[in-house]
């Protein structure tokens, strides 16, 4: 009997969504914001609009709503830009310099207001304001102050480290170099960007100089890459001689609160010296924050810089403290985005790339086009269904949008305009890899065969053992400095490096004479050239591969969850690692359990699902994942060269750190999300479920199951009033 395919998921709105179609999109868009974050925050050199961009991750926040069990460890949800560039020291944030999350219409908006509300446990009556001001286009900046002095500018970076620009920064008007009457710590944040005019009079003095041999700087693409690259110049001269602007809008770190309210703070740095956006305002209401995103949009190609959108914040900072964050995000904030643009070009070929995990993904390979400043020349194609349903062929004139549940998306295919040669596009059946056979997995619990073809090589195929090597070295994983996607792919080619271990090995080989990786001045007859005594030279890169030896062994002890996350289980990223180094506190203690659980009905299995935020899917890519004979190899060769680390324990300041609670029932003071919020803020673990190893219970009214289970097995139960006073100590 020829079982059905599930329906092309990529066309699907999230809420009609199946569960393993949602683990598949997830998937892909996890792939799409990280390629988009690398050619946006370390290059300058975004690869695809602001609008697609914010779409991938709209969607992708969504799915994980809806299926919050399939959530990736590696969700593009918890992280935030990219790593610091290594041209720059690198510059840790006292407080990370987080993102936001998007609102795109009116009604998110709304939901926004209500859902602080919610959290809040305000009424429709209660008072709540907020501030609006534009969301501008530029590099995010953090000056932090000492005693009045401007010690140290970084870039946003990944959010946690930044670039120190410090040189540079010093050469841009806007910011205050000292400043009076300031608290003695004054960490301010805000955005550096150019203006449209001044853009483009310095394109037209790139080009000019262009025609200097001794020029080498190309036209920007747009005023957000030309601050961004101006101001990560190396020679801050360069920097100096371009036209950079700053608005604040912000702080991290501070010795003296700079006001109780937004507002207040706000025009308290303005106060200070620095530049507010003469268009930030405070509003009563929703509907003020509608009618204010309004008139910005309406002034937007009059303000003579570029925006995305309008910042919403929650002006009282007491409240903003009790909402706290979520994942990459503060939920007191939300970036109201423009509508997006579309954009018509010829679709010249379709590319099959093969992941990790063996997944065959068509991407299109555009003509260059320019939408809304930024060229866009790729866009994926989802899935052998999607490019049958649009019926895409190869030289098609196709309509991309920048914004919508899919970006970069092929709208529709101009039909019109098809060339009279043209032939449907055929998918590839087998792997254009290692050749394998590609296929459509059948899932167990429907019957029906997955959207995805993925390649059956396993170990045997290069691009899945390339993209697993890469992984292992990721900056969540092992993050070995020097050793990048594209040298882990030139040793993989080379033969140097087939398994995770092989990386520790390198050295010895070398010594050992196993492995050659240095590189030589070769004569015209390919022997090396000698010095003027005689001698051989030394290689060229004799330096670089020592430093590569020193970064590996540097990286032999790591954490917990950076060994975990590097192991590329799948449905574990970063914040499942984090979650299994917290609970099992070392990784033989992991390992164990893995093993033990592969008896569903046994306590090592339940145990895991107890975790707060781990699933059966997570729990089932973990048993998998040791099941097999050749990953348990691997792993053990691994541990003969690198030593997990225990995980830290929680502190010891709070009287619940390190006990496991669990809410059941309503609260009365504050909501469920937060507390639980506070519980982990405080170092608790938070659980789904009671268990023998659950140290206390906090029950409100209709507290039903977990009640009754928690007073079967004498686990401490505590009335919400006995909770708040137990964690005020």
């Amino acid at each position: 009997m020829t079982k059905k395919k599930a329906q092309d998921h990529s066309a699907i709105p999230v809420n009609k969504l199946k569960p393993e179609e949602a683990e598949a999109e997830l998937e892909r868009l996890a792939g799409a914001i990280g390629r988009a974050d690398k050619a946006y925050y370390e290059h300058d050199k975004p690869e695809i609009s602001d609008a697609e961009y914010d779409a991938l991750r709209r969607r992708n926040l969504l799915i994980e709503k809806r299926f919050p069990k399939l959530k990736r460890e590696d969700s593009p949800s918890d992280k935030v830009g990219a790593p610091p560039s290594t041209k720059f020291e690198k510059s840790k944030h006292a407080i990370p310099m987080l993102s936001l999350d998007n609102a795109f219409n009116d009604e998110d908006v709304v939901e926004f207001e209500k859902r602080v509300r919610r959290f809040l446990g305000l009424g429709e009556d209660a008072k709540l304001a907020f501030t609006a001001e534009p969301k501008i286009d530029g590099l995010s900046l953090n000056l932090r102050y000492e005693e009045g002095v401007l010690m140290v500018a970084a870039t946003r970076g990944d959010g946690v480290t930044g670039e120190n620009v410090t040189a540079n920064v010093l050469t841009i008007a806007d910011i205050p170099k000292t400043l009076k009457n300031a608290p003695t710590v004054l960490e301010v944040r805000g955005e550096v960007y150019m203006s449209l005019e001044e853009f483009e009079a310095l394109n037209k003095r790139l080009e000019r100089e262009a025609e200097d041999d001794s020029k080498t700087h190309e036209p920007f693409a747009n005023p957000r890459n030309a601050a961004a690259g101006s101001l990560r110049q190396l020679d801050a001269a360069i920097t100096a001689a371009r036209p950079l602007h700053f608005f604040a809008y912000a702080w991290g770190e501070l010795t003296e609160a700079l006001g109780k309210t937004q507002w207040e703070a706000i025009q308290h740095l303005k106060k200070l010296g620095f530049r507010i956006n003469p268009l930030a305002k405070h509003c009563e209401s929703v509907e003020a924050l509608l009618a204010h995103y309004k008139k910005i949009e309406a002034e937007r190609a009059r303000l003579g810089y570029d925006i995305d959108g309008v910042v919403y914040k929650v002006d009282r900072l007491d409240y903003q403290e009790r909402l706290g964050y979520v994942s990459r995000a503060p939920r007191w904030a939300i970036a109201h985005k423009f509508p997006a643009e579309k954009a018509t070009t010829v679709l010249e070929k379709i590319d099959i790339q093969v992941g990790r995990t063996g997944k065959l993904t068509p991407v299109a390979r555009l003509k260059p086009v320019t939408v809304g400043g930024v060229v866009v020349s790729n866009a994926t194609l989802h899935n052998e269904d999607y490019i049958k349903e649009k019926d895409i062929r190869k030289g098609d004139t196709v309509i991309i949008q920048r914004a919508g549940d899919v970006i970069p998306q092929v709208l529709e295919v101009d039909k019109k305009k098809r060339p009279k040669e043209s032939k449907p596009y055929k998918f590839p059946t087998h792997c254009p890899v290692c050749g394998s056979h590609a296929v459509n997995e059948v899932n167990p619990n429907t019957g029906k065969a997955d959207v995805d073809r993925r390649c059956t090589g396993g170990l045997v195929c290069d691009a899945q053992m390339v993209e697993r090597l890469k992984h292992f070295v990721s900056r969540q994983a092992f993050d070995i400095e020097g050793l990048g996607e594209k040298q882990i792919a030139s040793f993989h080619e080379e033969g140097v490096i087939r398994e995770p271990a092989d990386i520790f090995t390198l050295r010895e080989r070398q010594e050992a004479g196993k492995i050659d990786l240095y590189r030589y001045d070769l004569d015209e007859e390919g022997a090396r050239k000698r010095d003027r005594n005689g001698k051989e030279k030394p290689p060229t890169n004799l330096k670089s591969v020592q430093n590569l030896f020193d970064a590996i062994d540097a990286r032999r002890k790591i954490s917990l969850t950076r060994f975990i996350n590097a192991l590329g289980i799948r449905h574990v990223g970063e914040t499942n690692a984090r979650l299994f180094a917290t609970h099992y506190g070392d990784f033989d203690a992991f390992y164990a359990a893995a093993r033990k659980a592969r008896d569903e009905e046994s306590e090592a299995y339940e145990d895991m699902l107890s975790i707060d935020g781990v699933g059966a899917l997570v729990a089932r890519g973990v048993i998998d994942f040791f099941d097999e004979k050749h990953n348990r190899d691997a792993v053990d060769k691994l541990l003969e060269q690198a030593a997990p680390q225990k995980a830290q324990g929680p502190a010891k300041s709070s009287p619940v750190s390190g006990k496991t609670v669990v809410f059941t029932g309503s609260l009365e003071t504050m909501t469920r999300e937060e507390a639980k919020a506070r519980a982990v803020a405080l170092g608790a673990k938070v659980s789904g479920s009671v268990s023998a190893k659950t140290d206390y219970v906090v029950a409100g009214p209709g507290a039903g199951s977990k009640l009754k289970k928690a007073e079967e097995l004498d686990v401490t139960v505590l009335t919400e009033d006995e909770w708040a006073k137990l964690v005020k100590g």
